[in-house]
């Protein structure tokens, strides 16, 4: 009789975050269980750094839950505004801002700017409910430049406006493999995939 898989709580509420991180774990032996399907509030992402917030909430579903923890913590990392929106990318346009609004204040910030070199970073994480077990931490970097208009209409976040230069596209124009292979957050799982 075969065994189940192992629940894995993964510490988001974003969606499309979930979707792509259960593409980069296919395969494994292991079921990625979001956090909303459990009765408590998420963490407050108060740390300073990447790192410090994807720690904050792997923790915290961790000690909610009883199961073994990912976080990542990611954002869009521009150039020429001196690494903003970097963690406040998710609320750069304010604490309840859509994506659309992030977009439309990041293109705004940048009007008129040539030099439009940016970065996605990614810091994942994985902790275990027995607290002698220290965290893993993965980490990823797409770079890439913010496009002058969105273009495409998959991914999610800044995926309109981030160009990838190898490819010639948005991350919204890119299929799930493509986008994949060359993401941070892919980048920061892949790190991961052998452990978990």
């Amino acid at each position: 009789m075969a065994s189940s898989p192992r629940r894995i709580v993964l510490a988001t509420g974003n969606p499309g975050k979930l979707v792509e991180i259960r593409e980069l774990l296919d395969g494994r032996d292991i079921e990625i269980v979001a956090q909303s399907e459990f009765d408590f509030l998420p963490a407050e992402e108060s740390g300073a750094t990447f790192l410090e917030n994807a720690l904050l909430k792997a923790r915290h579903a961790a000690a909610e839950t009883g199961l073994t923890a990912i976080a990542d913590d990611s954002g869009l990392v521009v150039d020429a505004l001196d690494g903003a929106p970097g963690i406040f990318s998710a609320r750069f346009a304010g604490d309840d801002a859509t994506d659309e609004e992030n977009v439309a204040k990041l293109l705004k910030s940048l009007e008129g700017v040539e030099q439009r070199g940016a970065s996605f970073r990614c810091v994942a994480v994985v902790v275990f409910p027995d607290e002698n077990r220290q965290p893993i931490v993965g980490e990823g970097e797409w770079r890439g430049r913010i496009a002058t208009s969105p273009c495409g209409d998959g991914g999610f976040g800044y995926d309109p406006v981030f160009f990838d230069i190898e490819l010639g596209k948005c991350a919204a124009e890119m299929t799930a493999e493509e986008k994949n292979v060359l993401s941070h957050r892919g980048g920061a799982f892949r790190g991961l995939v052998g452990i978990i």
